[in-house]
């Protein structure tokens, strides 16, 4: 009985052995792709009505950054410009000009993702003209895919020899 024993024995340590000496990999690869950096604005805003020599201000609605480049090192600036605001022909005293018209994004409504989101102007105090092209807010040092959300607000200083009418004009939100 022994010797059974014994040979049962030494042909389980064979196999045991024989199992653990054979191994195989597998490299496995997958790839993360990259989006785009897009930016989505309100197609109309109305900031209501004044008169000559005072100002009206009005929220533009939800401006939004989606940055789906999925970066190491992620960052943006998001800019604002403006036309002038005209109506009828475009005359002087139709025409209020982009220094009369001033913006302030405030700050975030919303954010996904990680990094520094900062608004370019933060509150009322720190509203700046649209006679050169301002920064409405930035990303810096951020990681992966991100989104900012803010709702900026227009403040418009009506000449005194503004006229009558509907004024119409473009605020125009870009991304690099």
């Amino acid at each position: 009985m022994r010797i059974r024993y014994s040979v049962v024995a030494g042909v389980a340590a064979a196999v045991a052995i024989a199992g653990v000496a054979s191994a195989a990999d597998t490299t496995v690869t997958f790839s993360v792709s990259g989006g785009a950096l897009s930016i989505s604005v309100p197609s109309s805003a109305s900031l209501g009505s004044g008169l000559p020599g005072n100002s009206i201000n009005a929220q533009l609605g939800a401006v939004t950054v989606t940055d789906a480049r999925a970066l190491l090192t992620a960052s943006w600036v998001a800019s604002v410009t403006s036309t002038s605001f005209t109506t009828g022909g475009g005359t002087p005293a139709e025409t209020v000009p982009t220094s009369a018209v001033s913006y302030w994004s405030g700050t975030a409504t919303a954010t996904t993702g990680t990094g520094t989101f900062t608004p370019g102007q933060a509150a009322v105090g720190n509203a700046q003209a649209l006679s050169s092209s301002r920064t409405a807010f930035s990303l810096s040092g951020g990681t992966g895919n991100n989104s900012a959300t803010w709702n900026p607000t227009l403040v418009v200083a009506l000449p005194a020899a503004a006229v009558n009418g509907t004024y119409t004009g473009t605020v125009t939100h870009s991304i690099a």
